[in-house]
């Protein structure tokens, strides 16, 4: 197989490019990657060893994709301004040139030289107004989905592909939710086969995590190198609950829903650890002092962003209906991978992440 992953030597777009790889060695994997991302150019040796070919170039110039040699079975298209914050304080300019625009070219590019497109878009597309309006219980250590909500796409199970995308969700989540629309027109208009998965929180070894996104990899690697966390919004208390995804969960995904994408071309799956793998900051604390036997000195800061949600759990209900697909790597896992990562680079990774 043929696979062209954009945003390839991100932290998604690498860890899937590898799998692939060492999946089957025949794969012919092509990476196209704008190095923006401080830390994605030390993924680049790596990738090489493995057999990609690497191409320097950008989503948002389309002769950057037309100079790509060949055709391709498959499309991962995983580049992104990832950060929710993204534009909030300045400018929206890049993110929507890269999350939108080049998505845009991206089907473009597809409709004529690629015969399957795998869509990484994201569980922040849903409004922040009604993430914020969950009925939530607050217990010692995290908040908890209330019963009775009034809200549709929402049980205890967490949030479907029902809930709420109607009104504001940051810009990050507005490009991804504009960039599916016009993906579905390409699937109806010229048949593309294609399908969208809204990711939540996907971490692991390998990812350059930063405050605004890739958390809990910095997370981590902060025990690891014994610097100071702040929790930070809704009082400062690290109760703020997400679910964790390890990328080689969502490439046996990827694999599932490539067997059966002509059954599936045009929907949008919510992808995410569940119930099962959620935990709120305070959780994740204490599960890395475990792991790392380090404690690292914890301050608050009360303030939160008004791109800020107090729990995104995933409801997987319908990917694991059509798939068949279960996650397999649990929380401490997740952990125990990311710290020995960094403490077997910790000479590459000490910059970065101090």
């Amino acid at each position: 197989m043929r696979i062209l992953i954009t945003g390839g030597a991100g932290f998604v777009g690498s860890s899937l490019a590898s799998l692939f790889l060492r999946q089957n060695p025949k794969n012919e994997v092509v990476v196209l990657d704008n190095l923006r991302r401080r830390g994605s150019e030390l993924n680049l040796a790596k990738l090489r060893d493995l057999g990609a070919q690497f191409y320097h170039g950008d989503i948002r110039c389309v002769a950057d994709l037309n100079d790509l040699p060949g055709v391709f079975d498959l499309l991962i298209e995983a580049s992104a301004e990832p950060s929710v914050h993204a534009g909030q304080d300045g400018s929206p300019d890049y993110v929507l040139q890269s999350n939108l625009v080049g998505t845009l070219n991206c089907l473009e590019y597809a409709r004529k030289k690629v015969d399957a497109l795998i869509f990484m878009s994201t569980s922040r597309l849903y409004s922040i107004a009604p993430l914020r309006a969950i009925r939530l219980v607050e217990s010692d250590t995290r908040f908890e989905i209330a019963p009775n909500q009034t809200l549709p796409g929402i049980s205890h199970d967490g949030i479907s592909e029902e809930f709420p995308n109607h009104l504001h969700r940051s810009f990050y989540g507005a490009t991804k939710l504009c960039s599916e629309m016009i993906l579905q027109e390409y699937v109806a208009s010229y048949g593309l086969r294609a399908v969208i998965n809204r990711c939540s929180v996907i971490t692991g070894p390998g990812q350059f995590g930063k405050v605004d996104q890739g958390v809990f990899g910095m997370w981590v690697a902060a025990h690891c190198f014994d610097r100071p966390l702040t929790y930070t919004g809704f009082g400062g208390t690290g109760k703020q609950v997400r679910d964790l995804l390890h990328p080689r969960d969502l490439f046996e995904l990827i694999n599932l829903q490539l067997e059966k994408l002509d059954e599936c071309a045009g929907d949008s799956f919510n992808v995410g650890g569940g119930t099962s793998n959620s935990t709120s900051m305070l959780e994740f604390t204490d599960l890395c002092r475990d792991v790392t036997g380090c404690s690292v000195p914890m301050s608050q800061d009360e303030r939160t962003q008004n791109v800020d949600v107090p729990l995104y759990i995933t409801d997987c209900g319908k990917v694991s209906a059509k798939f068949g697909w279960r996650i397999k790597t649990g929380l401490r896992e997740i952990v125990e991978e990311t710290s020995q990562w960094v403490r077997d680079n910790q000479s590459l990774l000490r910059e970065l992440f101090t």
